[in-house]
């Protein structure tokens, strides 16, 4: 899934971060990022999600993502950090949800991308992919109905 990127996340005076943000609005595809938060022993994994491609995922998406059962052990550590005042990185606002676990990445007010677990990011895609694969507007139908209109039948081959 697009871009892989290992990043050592310290205190919000590392620029690193807004580097990493930048270069997911400028490339304008999801980037897998690893935080090593300064204090913290595990990394956490999140895919950076431009705001542009998320809204497409989720266009397509039928369903959203099924949240009971998956990584609830990870929810104690999530639910910690709920608390926490908006991170700033330079240019950049991260504001974490108290729902679902994403984290709005903000620049100048406006949500340019968003953190994702990967699971979610990968499963949006897919069914994003999967139903857009399988959708014909209906310029697009008519047309290729009249298209199977006008070929002769296999009989007369």
């Amino acid at each position: 899934m697009g871009i892989q990127i290992d990043v050592v996340v310290g205190y919000p005076v590392n620029d690193e971060m807004e580097r990493v943000l930048g270069l997911a609005e400028a490339v304008g595809e999801p980037i897998t990022v690893t935080f090593m938060w300064e204090g913290r022993e595990e990394a956490e994994r999140a895919v950076l999600v431009p705001a542009a491609t998320l809204a497409l995922w989720e266009h397509w998406a039928p369903t959203g993502y099924p949240t009971s059962g998956a990584g609830e052990e990870n929810r104690a550590v999530a639910e910690e950090l709920e608390l926490a005042h908006p991170a700033e990185f330079g240019a950049f606002t991260l504001f974490r949800r108290r729902v679902g676990g994403r984290t709005a990445v903000a620049r100048k007010g406006v949500v340019v991308a968003e953190l994702l677990n990967p699971d979610e990011a990968y499963w949006l895609q897919e069914k994003a992919r999967n139903v857009r694969q399988g959708f014909m507007d209906p310029k697009q139908k008519a047309a290729f109905e009249e298209f199977l209109a006008r070929q002769a039948s296999l009989d007369d081959q």
